[in-house]
């Protein structure tokens, strides 16, 4: 067993290096195919990290009118906090939103005189929602709508950022059936010419292999340096696509940190190399075993 497993890698390296050309362009369609699943890896990180921190800042403002006294609106706070779908509710009085409107405009002198000449504080007590879910703001905002609370509340803070979080889902639901699209294109693209390639290598040693039909080779011997063929084309694809990624991500990833500060694109690169590697090296096998595959079955049934 050992032997003959030795010999269809050894067979398999000769069919790698005999066609030098076929091969070279099978790895570089084969690394343009990896090039992009890796990029829609990374596209997928960012966009969580992007919809995460969108998140972390949106929440349901619901501010009380000026003649509501405090323990209604730590009352009303209690009531919301109980609601399965919140997270966590934070109490901001009138003199803490006088105390950060002041420190948010402190270099302009004109709000800050036009505050000091007012006799008392135009401010409103507010509560800050924020629900476990994004999808729950509009259960929240129904909890929000009644009567017990209602005669209370001056306005609630909610259509303006709904809209934001519905935008961004779908923006991100599009980009995302794109990559999907795009990645399935390739990878047809790919198998496709590893599969033209494998056959120009049956076809230019049909002779042998006729030869080992003959005296009694076994199809796993006859398909065995084929596959090995296409296990060769996915690992040295996913070492080039990553040699050709990473000058790449190292030259964006600055400006990708002014769009998302939240993530150090070449940082994660770095971190997350051999992780990507094994990625990368799974599906560019997995194209190459199924390219491979599906010539020498195609010949054998022939």
């Amino acid at each position: 067993m050992i032997t003959t497993l030795s010999r269809i890698m050894k067979y398999g390296k000769q069919n790698f290096t005999r066609n030098a050309w076929l091969s070279t362009a099978t790895i570089v369609i084969m690394a343009l195919t990896l090039i992009v699943f890796g990029g829609f890896l990374i596209f997928n990180v960012m966009t969580r990290t992007i919809i995460s921190s969108i998140e972390d800042k949106i929440d349901i403002s619901v501010y009380f009118k000026s003649t509501t006294g405090e323990d209604d609106v730590l009352r009303i706070k209690s009531l919301i906090q109980s609601y399965p779908e919140i997270s966590k509710v934070d109490y901001i009085s009138k003199d803490e939103a006088l105390a950060v409107f002041r420190d948010r405009h402190k270099d302009d002198s004109t709000i800050a005189q036009a505050i000091d000449q007012l006799n008392e504080n135009p401010l409103l007590a507010s509560l800050n929602v924020k629900a476990r879910n994004p999808q729950e703001y509009s259960i929240v905002a129904g909890y929000l709508d009644n009567d017990s609370i209602k005669p209370f509340v001056e306005r609630v803070s909610y259509a303006q950022n709904a809209g934001v979080i519905d935008r961004l889902n779908k923006i991100m639901s599009t980009a995302k059936k794109g990559g999907y699209a795009l990645t399935f294109f390739m990878s047809l693209v790919a198998i496709l010419i590893t599969f033209n390639t494998i056959r120009l290598a049956i076809y230019s040693n049909r002779e042998s292999i006729n030869i080992m039909r003959l005296v009694g080779g076994s199809n796993f011997f006859i398909r065995g340096p084929y596959l090995i063929e296409g296990v060769l084309y996915g690992i040295i694809s996913a070492v080039v696509s990553l040699l050709l990624t990473a000058p790449v991500i190292y030259f964006v990833s600055p400006y990708t940190n002014v769009l998302v500060p939240e993530l150090s694109l070449w940082g994660y690169f770095v971190s997350h190399l051999p992780l990507l590697l094994i990625y990368e090296i799974l599906f560019g096998v997995g194209l190459g075993i199924l390219s491979s595959f599906i010539a020498i079955g195609k010949y054998l049934k022939d």
